[in-house]
């Protein structure tokens, strides 16, 4: 069971990357997804949700209007579109799947699987 993201770079402030996750067992289809992140020093934070058939989905605050979070069941894929990105962006980002729960979650503890992590730095 293995979820492989990739996607990460540096971009400048203003710019856009898109970040994938891609799942190795077609089951993780029935489950909610999700996309964190944890900046140097910092304690690992939620970005967004997606529930199993991408018919809802939950952002924080911090990137509501900025990221889209989306899902391609026929491909095991999860997406991060990530537009207007700033500085304070700059962390590992962590796919996540529930395992367990269609539905969306905002907390670490909702997720049962998680990715490597890929990094992105955004410069001022």
């Amino acid at each position: 069971v293995q979820l492989v993201e990739s996607g990460g770079g540096l971009v400048q402030a203003g710019g856009c990357l898109r970040l994938s996750c891609a799942a190795s067992e077609r089951t993780f289809n029935n489950y909610g997804m999700g996309w964190f992140r944890q900046a140097p020093g910092k304690e690992r934070e939620f970005v967004a949700t997606i529930n199993w058939n991408g018919g809802s989905t939950y952002y924080a605050d911090s990137v509501k209007g900025r990221f889209t979070i989306s899902r391609d069941n026929a491909m095991n894929t999860v997406y991060l579109q990530m537009n207007s990105l700033k500085p304070e962006d700059t962390a590992v980002y962590y796919c996540a799947a529930s395992g367990y729960y269609r539905g969306i979650g905002t907390m670490v503890r909702d997720y049962s699987y998680w990715g490597q992590g890929t990094e992105v730095t955004v410069s001022s």
